[in-house]
């Protein structure tokens, strides 16, 4: 527990001089107001950086455990200038000490600091044996014990020595580990290692639900089996994978005449009752996602400390479940999602999803740019602002629902005091409705427009309803405001005042939103589009986007500027033989002179077990569209007739899919190969019946680029229709690649191409999955061959027989290749 020590210094005794600066600028951006910020000292005891979690009142600092971490400090100011602790401060300062955190009490000038309790000092960390743990690896070793037929990996082994470096030297290593380096237990065993050691916690997320599961059912426990004391490992998902029980019970009310004990309601109450763990993925039985989301979890939503269900709350077992566990894994949006609430630190709320840690490892790290601008995109839609009002105040059949619903119920509350909303409510639908009825009108057949000018069209079609919804919102929570102002102070604490209070601030951001639509133009940091879409039952509507120009500067603050050791790895984060355009992207800064990378070559043969080949004579699918389409339905044909099916083809665009898998269909099925095309059965199961099914093929696209895992002769042929180039009308691409030519550089040359070939080398990447597979990777565009950039596509895949030729010739090769 932390020492309790009371002394009254100078803030340059316990402070650096940047730490000062930013807990003066955190405090005055809140008005002045009382900010919670955590500290971490450097080797002299001196805090040396901080991250502001909360802003508000002391009341719910309990709340702020995630954040702490043994050895921090807790950081709050005293906006009177008396810094003597209060009794709600002693409350405070013994609630971080129990994790060993100190707790200092500041002024608003940032000039003098009260010290409450001083933090526990970090002991020296115990040293990872880096020969040691890779030899586990090797031929022998702890894991060959385990698997009888463990086959020791050179490049393998190199990596789990590298990995162990980067953890007891703490920095940053980028690891680029080919096909079949078995790069997952390469970071385990000293991943697990360092967090059993030294009692740290380690974070591993990855992209895909498959890589997710793989490391928590499988590979966690085989690798823990060979330490002596076995880690916790927990796997948290995001909030809405999991039943909130308070929600469960509102639906359950709203509806509870027409339920029967069928309805998926009753069904979930029954599951919920009898003892379940609140996943989703556990259900016993199918719930659509409308049903779902009446009754998840959500983050706008939860009470936290003022729910009625919150001992039982399944969200809140997760955590206290990882608030020990040595070992958690994740996916990138969760993480991001983590980092966001992190950096928001609004309100007294436990916001934060993640405990401490200062170890991660990034897997599949080559798509956490795009993974980061995902969870970064703000966006508004009717569904959303309906969604709000709807839990401000709802009506269903003769019975009122809604937060407005249960404050009429306290007698401290008028009837007059609530006679705002009604039109206010209404006037936000009404205003709603023409921002999305103009914004349609601007739609021809593209599906999204960025806005960029405010033409006369643009000012009229967005600009002034979008004015009109920020002037709506805005009055709804001005009614709101004096409704909370008239309550009394015994009622404060209420769960349906705080609620209230938490969809005021969701309205806040709405209003925000709105008023960033209307003027796009005034931050050139922030992309703002628009897409056109259509929901489950075909209904139009349009989603109003904000979305940052960049995210590397946002990894680099909030990921590798503050986390001690970072690993990344992929199959492809390199392009040409450098990592330099991933790292610009992610923001990771190659002068620094802890940032390690490395390439781990696959052991797999591919120089004789793989063939590469390229039609010279396919048509421009740029310059020859139509051309380019009858080509690829011709040429997938034969060359599936000559593979006798077992292959993948990938495409970039839906509309050839549909074609080639009509005109393949009927041929392949004449010759006994089913077809599989995405979107026909849900992604696992339509894998499950690709490889269990050795003839057949699966025409895919974009996210069936990676991920798909299928060694022997199921997958022998992989066509890439087409060099997998970003639609250049995308509105986030367009904006990204304009930065860089404003800034004197090539868009195609730093962006496109690069991360064309990342994705090119995911989708070879399928090709050959074990040492004994065989297989041709065909690509029919002309531009691998022909084009001045093509040759750095074939420079990042790993070293095989290249064939530049005719379709024919190369029907003939794919038959003798696959038959030898």
């Amino acid at each position: 527990m932390a020492q309790a020590h009371s002394a009254h210094v100078e803030a340059g005794q316990r402070l650096t001089p940047a730490v000062r600066a930013e807990l003066r600028e955190a405090i005055a951006s809140a008005g002045g107001n009382e900010i919670f910020a955590i500290g971490n000292l450097d080797e002299a005891g001196l805090i040396c950086s901080i991250e502001v979690v909360a802003r508000g009142t002391a009341d719910a600092v309990p709340a702020l455990g995630p954040y702490f971490e043994k050895g921090s400090v807790l950081i709050h100011n005293h906006p009177s200038g008396f810094l003597q602790p209060s009794d709600a401060d002693v409350g405070i300062a013994a609630e971080a000490g129990s994790y060993g955190v100190g707790s200092y009490i500041v002024d608003n000038e940032v000039a003098e600091v009260f010290v409450v309790a001083e933090p526990v000092r970090r002991k020296t960390y115990r040293v990872l044996d880096e020969v040691g743990l890779a030899g586990a690896l090797d031929r022998g070793g702890k894991l060959s014990q385990k698997m009888p037929a463990f086959e020791p990996r050179e490049s393998q082994i190199a990596m789990t020595s590298d990995v162990a470096s980067v953890f007891n030297n703490g920095g940053i290593l980028a690891a680029e580990a080919g096909t079949g380096v078995g790069k997952s237990f390469a970071y385990l065993v000293p991943a697990i290692a360092w967090a059993l050691g030294n009692e740290e916690r380690v974070v591993i997320s990855t992209a895909t639900i498959t890589l997710q599961d793989q490391l928590f059912a499988k590979d966690i426990p085989l690798v823990s089996s060979i330490f002596k004391k076995k880690p916790k490992a927990v796997l948290i998902k995001g909030r809405g994978n999991y039943l909130c029980k308070r929600r469960l019970a509102e639906a359950i009310e709203e509806e509870r005449i027409l339920l029967d004990a069928e309805s998926p309601l009753k069904r979930i109450q029954a599951w919920n009752e009898a003892g379940c763990s609140g996943d989703r993925a556990d259900l016993p039985f199918r719930v659509d996602d409308q049903v779902w989301s009446r009754v998840c979890s959500e983050a706008d939503a939860c009470l936290s400390i003022r729910c009625p269900s919150r001992e039982r709350c399944h969200v809140l077992a997760v955590r206290k479940s990882a608030a020990d566990a040595q070992v958690i894994v994740v996916n990138h949006h969760l993480l991001f999602a983590d980092i966001s609430a992190r950096q928001r630190g609004s309100g007294l709320e436990q916001t934060s999803i993640l405990p401490a840690y200062t170890s991660l490892v990034l897997d599949e790290a080559h798509s956490i740019e795009w993974s980061a601008t995902s969870l970064f995109t703000e966006s508004l839609t009717r569904f959303s602002v309906l969604k709000k009002l709807a839990r401000l105040w709802r009506k269903h059949r003769t019975s009122q629902f809604g937060v407005l619903s249960k404050l009429s119920a306290m007698p401290c509350v008028a009837a007059k005091d609530l006679k705002a909303f009604d039109p206010a409510m209404k006037e936000i639908q009404a205003a709603m409705g023409d921002l999305e009825a103009s914004a349609l009108r601007l739609f021809g057949t593209e599906t999204t427009i960025r806005l960029r000018d405010k033409s006369p069209e643009i000012v009229q079609a967005i600009c002034e309803p979008a004015g009109r919804l920020q002037r709506a919102i805005l009055a709804l929570t001005k009614a709101v405001t004096e409704l909370l102002d008239a309550l009394p102070e015994s009622r404060a604490q209420d769960p349906a005042v705080f609620e209230l209070k938490l969809i005021a601030r969701g309205f806040n951001e709405l209003a925000d939103l709105a008023a960033r639509i209307k003027d796009f133009d005034a931050n050139p940091d922030s992309i703002i589009w628009l897409e056109k879409s259509r929901t489950s039952q075909k209904d139009i509507f349009i989603s109003f986007n904000a979305t940052p120009l960049e995210v590397a500067a946002i990894l680099e603050r909030s990921v590798f500027e503050k986390i001690r050791t970072v690993v990344c790895t992929s199959a492809t984060l390199s392009v040409g033989g450098t990592f330099d355009f991933w790292m610009k992207r992610v923001g990771i800064n190659r002068q620094r002179p802890d940032v390690e990378t490395r390439h781990y070559a696959s052991p797999f043969p591919f120089s004789t077990n793989a063939l590469l080949a390229v039609d010279t004579g396919a048509p421009n699918p740029q310059r020859a569209k139509e051309a380019y389409k009858a080509y690829v339905g011709e040429a997938v044909v034969r060359l599936l007739v000559a593979s006798r099916g077992r292959a993948l083809v990938l495409f970039t665009s839906y509309d050839i899919l549909s074609a080639t898998y009509e005109k393949a269909r009927p041929v392949m099925e004449k010759a006994g190969i089913a077809c599989l095309r995405q979107g026909m059965d849900d992604r696992s199961r339509l894998l499950s019946m690709f490889r269990n099914d050795i003839s057949s093929v699966l025409f895919a696209t974009d996210s069936f680029w990676e991920g798909v895992d299928a060694p022997g002769e199921t997958l022998s042929m992989v066509v890439i229709t087409k060099l997998p180039f970003r639609v250049p009308s995308d509105p986030i691409q367009q904006a990204r690649a304009e930065a860089v030519e404003k800034r004197g550089g090539s868009s195609f040359m730093e962006i496109s191409v690069p991360e064309a070939i990342i994705k090119f080398k995911q989708g070879f990447g399928r090709l050959i999955r074990h040492s004994e597979d065989r297989g041709v990777a065909v690509v029919l565009d002309s531009r691998l061959a022909t084009s001045s950039y093509g040759q750095l596509f074939v420079e990042s895949l790993p070293r095989c027989r290249l064939i530049p030729d005719k379709i024919d010739g190369i029907e003939r090769e794919v038959a003798r290749f696959l038959d030898e």
